[in-house]
């Protein structure tokens, strides 16, 4: 018999949006203990955050679509090819343009999916975020270059737009890749990242920035962000003649499929305790969430990503795009749950990649 199990975000007795949530995972039926965990609000109160405050909008994150070609095993959106009707419209792209056109301290536009360059409006939504003058992030898996004649030409598109391009890609070995994210896509991976370094990205002279990211395959933390970058750029050289900027050492949280593949490889509360014990309090003051917006693609507003695939939105009046208010989301309570051990571990994870060194 399968494993029933269902996540649910539900708030503690007296508490409110301020003092964050308490994540409840039903296993058959079954509390599975994340009560014996110390809440992660506990912890940040116990460091003087109480309640936790963003310092800014800096980062204008939004998830255009849950479309993608690919379905990974890890994937915390739950994107896939059968996610079409939750695509951002036109004239919720056009309500991004002008908040982010009204909202000065806004410098990076990260747009991600899914696979964002499906969803029909990215090219005008990128041409339009780079006339306002914003560093525009494209969130790329690669294959989509290779997936459609369509989307060949997207390597000179970014380039022309100087859009920096961050591509996850779980190993520089074959067996790794496509055990991760599905048959062939290595090979698709290499392919695309062929044609990105004939335009000229990773190659310092021309400016144009490529990021890859690695998450580990399994329930245990990434290594150290530094040796796996320099392992990388020798392999993919060495092998393929690949060339790349940085790489993104990024903790997988127990969301959506990721925390599927816990429950039912009985490995979630070894994981949780894991992710506790490596919690480091040097990481807080440079969470993402601090300086970050996520929007979803049907346009409502969230600390992050992760707390956009719970539903957690963010602890303000205004929580949708046409009630976007600056001054009172600037100043936010960011909303916490335990699975932000996730980002305060070890060396700390965020689309960035690690958080202190």
């Amino acid at each position: 018999m399968g494993v029933k199990q269902k996540t649910t975000s539900l708030k503690r007795k007296g508490s409110d949006l301020s003092k964050g949530y308490v994540q409840l995972t039903v296993l058959n039926g079954k509390d599975v203990a994340d009560a014996k965990l110390p809440r992660f609000a506990d912890r940040l109160a116990a460091q003087g955050h109480q309640p936790f405050r963003a310092t800014g909008i800096e980062v204008f994150q939004l998830n255009i679509g849950k479309l993608c070609n690919q379905t990974c095993a890890h994937c915390h959106v739950d994107a896939g090819p059968d996610r079409k009707e939750e695509n951002m419209k036109r004239e919720d792209l056009e309500l991004c343009l002008r908040v982010i056109e009204a909202t000065p301290t806004i410098r990076v536009v990260d747009i991600t999916g899914g696979a964002p360059e499906m969803n029909p409006h990215f090219r005008w939504f990128v041409e339009e975020c780079t006339r306002l003058g914003k560093q525009v992030i494209d969130r790329c898996n690669l294959t989509i270059i290779m997936a459609n004649p369509k989307y060949r030409d997207l390597p000179e598109f970014l380039a022309r737009h100087r859009v920096q391009v961050v591509s996850s890609l779980p190993y520089f070995s074959k067996s790794r890749t496509d055990g991760q994210r599905g048959d062939g896509v290595f090979e698709d991976s290499i392919k695309a990242l062929q044609l990105l370094n004939a335009v000229g990205y990773g190659n310092p002279e021309t400016g144009l920035k490529l990021d890859l990211v690695f998450n580990p395959s399994g329930a245990y933390l990434p290594g150290k962000q530094e040796t796996l970058e320099a392992e990388f750029k020798r392999q993919l050289h060495r092998k393929f003649g690949i060339v790349f900027n940085e790489l993104y050492a990024i903790t997988n949280l127990p969301v959506s499929r990721f925390l599927d593949y816990l429950l039912e490889s009985g490995n979630y509360a070894e994981y949780m305790q894991k992710l506790v014990d490596a919690y480091n309090p040097a990481t807080v003051a440079g969470l993402m969430c601090r300086n970050t917006i996520s929007v979803s693609w049907d346009g409502y507003l969230y600390d992050c990503d992760f707390n956009q695939m719970l539903d957690l939105k963010v602890a303000a009046k205004g929580q949708h795009l046409r009630d976007f208010n600056p001054e009172e989301l600037h100043n936010r309570n960011i909303v916490l749950n335990q699975h932000c051990y996730g980002c305060t571990a070890g060396a700390g994870s965020s689309c960035g990649g690690t958080v202190v060194e």
